[in-house]
């Protein structure tokens, strides 16, 4: 299937938002997804303080971990509609009411129940602090802006993933991990307020008015249009092992892994994470800057990931062969590797009107955040499985990771059969 072209209204919207106004729009949004990334991620490093405290096996800190996710899960179809049928402003702001009330529940749990519930809500009340901004750069930029965009909107999420970790790490001690959601609450907050000064008004930028996009059979056809694309279709397995495997790792299980298979302490896990964190953020930095210099040389989002994956699968695989043997460089080098399929959730978009931005952008989410919530319980679950058929607790971490890589290089071989590598570049260059 060759792309839709891009409605003529993307480049005059563009230029309608202002440099300095566009930056103020970026930012607001930014530090949203700051704070819904470090909520993400703090699980990980809150891992052995909260297993201590409430009594948790492998399968519950999956679960409770995961229970972020699906939240945000169940928001993903609905709010593809609404962003494209009200402003991203409007959207986001009613969500994120959600993610203060979240994170001061969770602060207040006694047990695992309402800790659980927390993560939902909190899942639920961020579940629009990257769809928005996506929908809005859609609207209002270039496709090869939207693309440096987006790469460093998970630049900037990234860096909520490194708040995560040594930071939340050095904090415990001084405050506790009650507190620290207080924080939280706060910020968030305060990011709602950013948005609601900064963002414009409307489906457009407030200094011109939104165009009316021409008609197509795509906009009509609303949810059905978007997973009716064979291209979207191609790049969805994709988004649940690859995205959402990484997510779901980086995450949780990275810690858990350093400190049963690796022999590290908490504290060295920590700093593990931290490298690795840093590393994803410092890629998708320079994916942000790359990305326009090579769509204007023919290097589309699916050439590269069909050419770059393959490095992520064999990276695992060597993490999965040598076990304790596997330290922190090759959880770096993994992280790295994985970020190419970064490019697929604004390609999807690319390869739809702009009419079906906020509905491609959300499905594709859909995907994502259902792999991360199967495959951080799921991770969980074979640890416990393999436990309970008596194989060492490394063993068991190993023949988890294992499944993992088999469903990865199924995703990825259904990928490379699918082809779409080989049809008009889904992704124009202005």
């Amino acid at each position: 299937m060759s792309a839709a072209p891009p409605a003529p209204s993307c480049a005059p919207a563009a230029a309608a938002l202002g440099g300095r106004r566009a930056v103020l729009v970026f930012s607001a949004f930014a530090l949203a997804y700051f704070l819904s990334t470090l909520i993400r991620a703090i699980t990980a490093t809150l891992s052995p303080t909260l297993t201590q405290e409430f009594a948790l096996d492998a399968g519950d800190l999956g679960l409770l971990a995961a229970g972020y996710f699906l939240g945000f899960a169940l928001t993903q179809l609905p709010l593809g509609r609404w962003l494209d049928r009200h402003d991203p402003r409007r959207v986001e702001l009613a969500f994120l009411g959600l993610a203060v009330a979240g994170c001061l529940l969770f602060s207040f749990a006694q047990s695992f129940g309402v800790l659980l519930l927390a993560r939902v809500l909190t899942g639920v009340g961020v579940s629009a602090c990257l769809m928005a901004p996506l929908t809005g750069y859609r609207r209002w930029f270039t496709p090869a802006m939207q693309l440096r965009s987006a790469s460093w909107m998970l630049m900037v999420g990234s860096s909520g993933v490194v708040a995560a970790t040594l930071p939340v790490q050095w904090l415990l001690p001084l405050v506790g991990w009650r507190p620290l959601f207080w924080l939280l609450a706060a910020g968030v907050g305060l990011a709602m307020a950013g948005i609601a000064w900064a963002v414009p008004r409307g489906a457009a930028p407030a200094t011109a008015p939104a165009p009316a996009p021409a008609p197509s059979h795509a906009a009509v056809g609303g949810d059905a249009a978007v997973w009716r694309s064979p291209f979207f279709r191609s790049v969805v397995p994709l988004g649940f092992f690859f995205n959402g495997g990484l997510a779901a790792l980086q995450t949780l299980w990275i810690v858990p892994w350093l400190i049963r298979v690796g022999g590290r302490t908490p504290q060295e896990a920590a700093e593990g994470l931290f490298a690795v964190s840093l590393t994803l953020l410092a890629c998708y930095w320079l994916w942000g800057l790359a990305n326009p210099w090579l769509l204007r040389r023919g290097w589309t989002a699916p050439r590269l990931m069909a050419l770059l994956l393959p490095l992520n699968l064999a990276v695992l695989a060597a993490i999965w062969l040598l076990g304790p043997q596997a330290g922190v460089g090759l959880w770096v080098l993994y992280g790295m590797s994985a970020t190419p399929v970064s490019l697929a959730q604004p390609a999807a978009a690319l390869a739809l009107p702009p009419a079906l931005a906020g509905r491609a952008l959300s499905a594709y989410n859909l995907a994502v955040f259902v792999g991360i919530f199967t495959l951080q319980w799921g991770v969980g679950l074979l640890i416990d499985l393999g436990l309970a058929l008596g194989q060492p607790e490394p063993m068991a971490f190993r023949l988890s990771l294992a499944v993992f890589w088999a469903c990865s290089v199924g995703a990825y071989l259904f990928f490379l059969w699918a082809r779409p590598y080989d049809r008009p570049a889904s992704l124009p260059a202005s």
